[in-house]
C-alpha cells in the first residue's frame, strides 16, 4: 500500500496571521498521514506543535522563518529519497534549478515552497527522474487556490494529489 505524506508550504502563522488554518487541520485530520513535510515560512513554533498532533513533522526554514530550522533535508521514504527546502536560495525557481538542486541533494523528489502556487512535473536530466512538488500555501496562495499536497510513496513509485479547500 506504501506511506502517506502530507506536503505544506508557507502557512505564515504568526507573521501575517493569527488564527490557526482550521481548514488545513481538517484536511489532514482526513488524511491521516504518518508524515508531514513542511517546505518553509511556519513562522511560529506552534503551527509545528499542533502539526504534530496528527503526525511526526519534518520542517526547513523559509525566508521570513526566524525558527532555528534546517535550510534543507533528505529523507529516505520507501525506496525514494525527498529533498525539502524552501526555495527562496535559488536564483530562480523554474523547473531546470529546481532539478539541478534535486540532482545536487542526491533525491528524486523535491518538495519546495515559496511561491504559494502549486506545482508538480516530473523531469528527467542526466539520465535521472526528478519529481518537483510545490504544495502552494494552505491559508495565502498567490494567484491559486488554498491547499495543499499529499504524496503516495510506493516503492520507488510516488502519486501526487492535491487537497484544495473550496
Amino acid at each position: 500500500m506504501g506511506l502517506k505524506l502530507a506536503v505544506i508550504s508557507d502557512t505564515h502563522y504568526g507573521d501575517k496571521t493569527r488564527n490557526l488554518p482550521t481548514f488545513l487541520f481538517g484536511h489532514l485530520e482526513k488524511v491521516k498521514p504518518e508524515l508531514v513535510l513542511h517546505a518553509g515560512d511556519v513562522t511560529d513554533p506552534e503551527l509545528l506543535e499542533r502539526i504534530e498532533k496528527v503526525a511526526p513533522v519534518l520542517a526547513v526554514r523559509g525566508n521570513a522563518d526566524r525558527l532555528n530550522l534546517p535550510e534543507e533535508e533528505v529523507v529516505d521514504v520507501g525506496a525514494l529519497r525527498i529533498g525539502l527546502i524552501h526555495g527562496h536560495q535559488l536564483f530562480s525557481l523554474n523547473a531546470h534549478f529546481l532539478t539541478l538542486k534535486a540532482l545536487d541533494m542526491g533525491v528524486e523528489v523535491l518538495v519546495f515552497g515559496h511561491t504559494h502556487r502549486f506545482y508538480h512535473e516530473m523531469h528527467s536530466l542526466h539520465g535521472r527522474r526528478v519529481v518537483l512538488i510545490n504544495p502552494g500555501s494552505p491559508v495565502f496562495p498567490r494567484m491559486d487556490s488554498p491547499g495543499f499536497a499529499v504524496l503516495k510513496v510506493s516503492g520507488e513509485n510516488v502519486s501526487v494529489k492535491r487537497i484544495t479547500f473550496w
